[in-house]
C-alpha cells in the first residue's frame, strides 16, 4: 500500500512547478499525464480558450456510474513580497510540517490522490475513482465549469465529489459564494489649479467606494446572529485601488476591485442593486461634464455558494472514510464545491491542512494531516474495490 514517503515524493514534484495563477499549468499537467500513462490510466484535457492552461480528467477503474470524484486545483497564489524563510518551490520538512507554496492549498490533496492510483488499480476496483484537476481556481474558479460540464455530459454519473480544500481532514458541507468586480472610473486630466477644466476620476471613485463601505457596514449590522458562518453574514471588501499620476494633475483614471461574499442561496447582484444604480447615475453625471468620462463595471467572477445538502450522500461517505463524527461545519472561503453542486453532483469539502496557513508566507501542511490523508485514501481504495 502507498505510504507517506511515496505521497511526499509526488508532493515534492508538484510543488516544484510554479503554477501561480498568472502562469501556465501545462508543465504540471504534462507530468501528471506521464504518471497516469505509466499506470495505464486514461485521461483527457479540458483546456482554456487559448490552450495555455488546462483542466485534467482521469478515470481509475471501470467507467461506470456511482464512482467518486477527487477534485483539486493546480494553481497557487503568488509569493511576491512575502517574507519566506524557505524556498517556496521546494518542500522543506521542519518540526512536523511540510513547507512550500501549495503544500496546504492544495497540492497536498493532489499528491494524496495521485499516490492512491496504483493502490486503486491493484485492488481491482468495481467503482471508479475520477481525478478532476482544475486551473485558475485562485482567480475566481474560472477553470472548473468547463470540466464539470464535460463530467456531466460524458461520464456515467458519479455518486460523490470530494473537493480537497484544506479542512483539517474533516467534512465541511457549506461555504459562502463570492462575486468579484472591477470598476474603472474615467475623468479628464487637467492641471490641478484648473479644476473647471478637469474631471477627477479619483474623486468620483471615492463616492462609489464610500457607498460600498456603507453597504459593508450595513451587511455586518444585518447579519443573522444564529448564522453558522464566521463572519456571520455577507461581507464586502475593497481589495485594490489605483489612480492618478501626480499630486498636481487632476486624475484621468481610477480603478478599484471589490468582492462580495454571500450566504447561499443569496444572489450577490441582489445585494448590489443600489450600487448598480449609483454607478449608472455617476456615469451619466461624468459624461455630462466630459463626453470621454464615465464609469465601467465588470463582474470578474461569480462563484456560487455551497449549501448543505439534506441527507447528503457525499457527506456521509466522507465522514465514514475520514473517521469524522463531529458536528456539521461550514466555512467562509469559496471553492469549486458550489460549482459541482450546481452541476447536480453530491459534493463535500475534505482535505489536509488548515485555511489559516493557505496563502501565507511559509505556507505549510502538518505531516499528521498528510498521514490522515493517506489513511483516507486507503479506505477509499477499499470502497472502490467493494461490490456496489
Amino acid at each position: 500500500m502507498t505510504d507517506l514517503a511515496q505521497t511526499r515524493a509526488i508532493l515534492d514534484t508538484l510543488i516544484g512547478f510554479d503554477t501561480t495563477s498568472r502562469n501556465s499549468n501545462l508543465a504540471l499537467i504534462e507530468w501528471v499525464e506521464a504518471y497516469l500513462d505509466r499506470h495505464g490510466v486514461p485521461h483527457r484535457r479540458v483546456p482554456n480558450a487559448d490552450g495555455t492552461k488546462s483542466n485534467l480528467l482521469a478515470t481509475v477503474g471501470p467507467n461506470v456510474a456511482g464512482g467518486a470524484v477527487l477534485s483539486g486545483h493546480t494553481d497557487v497564489v503568488p509569493v511576491d513580497g512575502q517574507p519566506w524563510s524557505t524556498d517556496p518551490w521546494t518542500v522543506v520538512e521542519k518540526d512536523g510540517r511540510l513547507y512550500g507554496r501549495g503544500t496546504c492549498d492544495m497540492k497536498g490533496f493532489l499528491a494524496l490522490a495521485l499516490a492512491a492510483v496504483p493502490d486503486v488499480i491493484a485492488a481491482g476496483p468495481k467503482k471508479p475513482v475520477h481525478l478532476a484537476f482544475s486551473y485558475d481556481e485562485e482567480t475566481g474558479c474560472l477553470g472548473a465549469p468547463a470540466m464539470i460540464e464535460v463530467i456531466g455530459r460524458e461520464l456515467p454519473k458519479p455518486a460523490f465529489v470530494v473537493v480537497g480544500e484544506p479542512t483539517d481532514m474533516v467534512a465541511v458541507n457549506g461555504h459562502k459564494g463570492i462575486a468579484t468586480f472591477h470598476v474603472t472610473v474615467t475623468g479628464r486630466e487637467a492641471h490641478s489649479s484648473q479644476t473647471q477644466q478637469g474631471v477627477s476620476a479619483v474623486a468620483a471613485a471615492v463616492k462609489l467606494m464610500a457607498y460600498l463601505t456603507d453597504l459593508a457596514e450595513k451587511l455586518e449590522r444585518d447579519a443573522d446572529p444564529a448564522s453558522p458562518f464566521t463572519p456571520k453574514g455577507a461581507t464586502l471588501t475593497i481589495g485594490m485601488v489605483n489612480g492618478g499620476t501626480a499630486h498636481n494633475i487632476i486624475a484621468r483614471e481610477c480603478t478599484f476591485v471589490f468582492d462580495l461574499r454571500v450566504i447561499p442561496p443569496t444572489d450577490p447582484q441582489d445585494l448590489l442593486a443600489g450600487f448598480f444604480a449609483e454607478v449608472k447615475a455617476l456615469d451619466a453625471a461624468l459624461k455630462a461634464r466630459a463626453p470621454e468620462a464615465g464609469v465601467s463595471l465588470h463582474m470578474h467572477s461569480n462563484v456560487p455558494g455551497f449549501a448543505p445538502e439534506p441527507e447528503s450522500g457525499a457527506e456521509a461517505f466522507v465522514r465514514r472514510l475520514a473517521g469524522d463524527n463531529g458536528p456539521p461545519r461550514v466555512v467562509s472561503f469559496a471553492t469549486e464545491a458550489g460549482q459541482f453542486q450546481r452541476g447536480g453532483l453530491s459534493t463535500i469539502l475534505c482535505g489536509p491542512g488548515s485555511i489559516a496557513q493557505a496563502h501565507q508566507p511559509d505556507e505549510y501542511v502538518e505531516v499528521s494531516q498528510m498521514e490522515r490523508g493517506v489513511a483516507f485514501m486507503r479506505r477509499l481504495t477499499e470502497w472502490a474495490a467493494a461490490e456496489a
